[in-house]
């Protein structure tokens, strides 16, 4: 009786082992989209007042664990039964990226400075709308980025046995939320460290020079990862149309792959926009009269 639980404890261990080697090797080939994830997503939860800032990043994170929750069955049973509608899903992702990536660029390029009566409004409105909005924006886009992570985790251990795909793709899926924003949630309150460190160093010395170091780039990040962000939409949406339309993997053959991905990525984002556009006007949001 012993020996069976000994042997028990063996397989166990070698399971472990098993798990631990393939998640490595499968957070190894999620390393792109997890660095797209945290810029992404790093930008989505930042621009909020200091006292919302946690709160809302742990609003977040719990909708990424949601999303990964859903994705994971969900993706383990498509790959079972019916392989062929994790590419369409796919493909529908990184539609929506690509629209989300070349509405930010269109809003840069062609923004109109607003009116005073129109600043004036906004700022009317109930903050409490506009935290849930971007929180729910950020969530659907953690949900696109979480299928492509999860579908990458679960096509390097295809080969093996299905316990330790579940228990591989499940690793890969909690660090990647773990992991990204846990170093969103550092970068979010890089100000309050600084400010920290100055006050305890009396506003003098090597301290007080790295608190306001801390203070000054804080703003700096948030711009970079804004731009990183937004160009790591059109890159991940444009690599999803290149390694899963076998046309589109084949065409330009001697181009750079990022470079073809930037290109399917914008082309892809302009067709939503223009396709939104025209139908945007079928369905007018309803507004208070004043």
């Amino acid at each position: 009786m012993a020996s069976g639980f000994f042997a028990i404890l063996d397989d166990i261990a070698a399971l472990m082992d098993d798990v631990a080697v393939a998640s490595k090797i499968a957070t190894q080939k999620t390393a792109g989209i997890l660095g797209d994830d945290l810029a992404v997503n790093a930008e989505k939860a930042t621009g909020f007042l200091a006292s919302r800032e946690i709160p809302v990043l742990w609003a977040i994170t719990k909708g990424s664990f949601i999303n990964k929750v859903i994705i994971v069955p969900i993706a383990l049973l498509l790959n079972a039964f019916v392989p062929v509608a994790v590419k369409f899903i796919l493909i529908l992702g990184g539609l929506y990226l690509a629209y989300e990536g070349v509405e930010k660029i269109i809003e840069f390029l062609f923004h109109r400075e607003k009116e005073g009566k129109e600043v004036i409004q906004e700022h009317e409105q109930s903050n409490s709308h506009m935290e849930k909005a971007k929180i729910k924006a950020a969530i659907t886009t953690d949900f696109i980025l979480s299928i492509e992570i999860v579908i990458i985790a679960l096509g390097t251990v295809l080969h093996r046995d299905l316990s330790i795909q579940i228990l591989t793709v499940s690793v890969v899926a909690l660090a990647a939320t773990v992991g990204v924003y846990g170093i969103v949630a550092i970068i979010v309150r890089m100000d309050d460290a600084g400010l920290k460190l100055i006050t305890v160093s009396g506003n003098k010395g090597a301290l007080k020079m790295l608190g306001g170091l801390l203070i000054k780039a804080l703003p700096l990040i948030i711009k970079g990862l804004s731009v990183v962000g937004t160009i790591a939409l059109i890159l991940v949406a444009g690599g999803i149309f290149a390694h899963n339309v076998d046309y589109l993997h084949h065409l330009f053959p001697n181009w750079p792959s990022i470079l073809k991905e930037a290109l399917l990525g914008i082309l892809a984002g302009l067709v939503v926009v223009g396709i939104i556009s025209l139908v945007k006007p079928l369905f007018p949001s309803k507004t208070k009269a004043h």
